[in-house]
């Protein structure tokens, strides 16, 4: 527009020199006034429409473009900042030594399972019987906690679990949780995994592979009726199995049978190695227990557990993201 107005200007000026006498160039340079100011007032309005759409655009990005970005940045940074406040509020709490580590993410290719050795039954690769494990192929600095039976069902361990955000798997027996199966719904929507240690918690290899079976598949359905899903994961009580107990367990849907490197305990720990340490990957057992079996509480236990895998570099993360 401001190259019309010059092109205008240019062209009048040429008539005004060319005009025979003073009456016709003061006409023209009249005409020529109007004309500039008629051009000058399009420029304008076409300038404010053009500043109004520009501004308009500057504004749609700015909600979600680049300066929306660092708004975001904030926002994520202080929301990182508050649940680190509650995470150390919660160490406090309850009186942990150190706030718990966090784990690093799972990795993107889950690592392959395969039984210990020496822990193989005959034919366990060839029926593609469930492994029987004690760790987790890794080398991160990582430990996965997994309790059992369900016997204590203490409303405090639920809240201190979910506050410090500490990650665990459970294997359940009915004739523990049968008296409150709403216990471990809570559990469940808090994102805990619930598996399977069988009906009654007996010594497996002394049962035939059906009495065996029925311990087996008798609790995958009462999980799939009170938690609306069949486990894939299954622990042997006492950690004592045979072929034929694989062999059942593999007919019910299982396909994994993690059982533990170290046990923990309210007062003491107890190890499967030689050194009698912490490795990378170590499963973790626990029992869910209370007062009448030990001397403390569950979440006793759990600042025992958590005080001795921080102070030696250890996080816990979460069993199922590596099977």
């Amino acid at each position: 527009m401001r190259e019309v107005v010059q092109n205008d200007k240019s062209r009048a000026s040429r008539r005004v020199s060319r005009a025979s006498g003073p009456a016709h160039r003061g006409a023209l340079r009249r005409a020529l006034g109007r004309r500039a100011a008629t051009a000058a007032a399009v420029l304008a309005v076409a300038a404010l429409a053009g500043g109004c759409a520009q501004g308009d655009g500057h504004g749609a990005r700015g909600a979600a473009g680049p300066e929306a970005a660092p708004a975001r940045a904030v926002d994520g940074a202080a929301k990182a900042r508050e649940a680190r406040a509650a995470l150390v509020a919660a160490a406090e709490r309850w009186k942990l030594k150190k706030v718990p580590l966090a784990a690093p993410a799972p990795p993107a290719r889950k690592p392959q399972i395969k039984a210990r050795e020496g822990f193989e039954v005959d034919g366990q690769e060839e029926d593609g019987l469930p492994p029987v494990f004690t760790t987790i192929p890794t080398k991160e600095k990582i430990v996965f906690l997994t309790i059992d039976d369900g016997a204590e069902k203490d409303p405090a361990f639920l809240r201190m679990m979910s506050e410090l955000k500490i990650p665990y798997t459970v294997f359940l027996t009915d004739e523990e949780i049968e008296d409150d199966y709403g216990y471990f719904r809570k559990m469940q929507a808090r994102g805990v995994t619930l598996n399977n240690h069988t009906l009654s918690h007996p010594y497996l290899p002394a049962l035939s592979y059906e009495e065996q079976k029925e311990e087996i598949c008798g609790m995958q359905d009462v999980m799939e009726k009170h938690y609306g899903k069949r486990p894939v994961l299954f622990r042997p009580p006492f950690g004592n199995y045979n072929r034929d107990t694989l062999r059942a367990a593999k007919s019910c849907g299982i396909e994994y049978a993690p059982i533990w490197s170290e046990e923990v305990y309210v007062d003491h720990w107890e190890y499967r190695e030689w050194d009698q340490d912490l490795h990378p990957g170590d499963i973790v057992l626990t029992h869910f227990r209370g007062t009448d079996d030990w001397d403390g509480t569950m979440t006793d236990m759990v600042r025992r557990f958590l005080n001795r895998i921080t102070a030696d570099g250890y996080a816990v993360a979460r069993l199922e993201d590596y099977l």
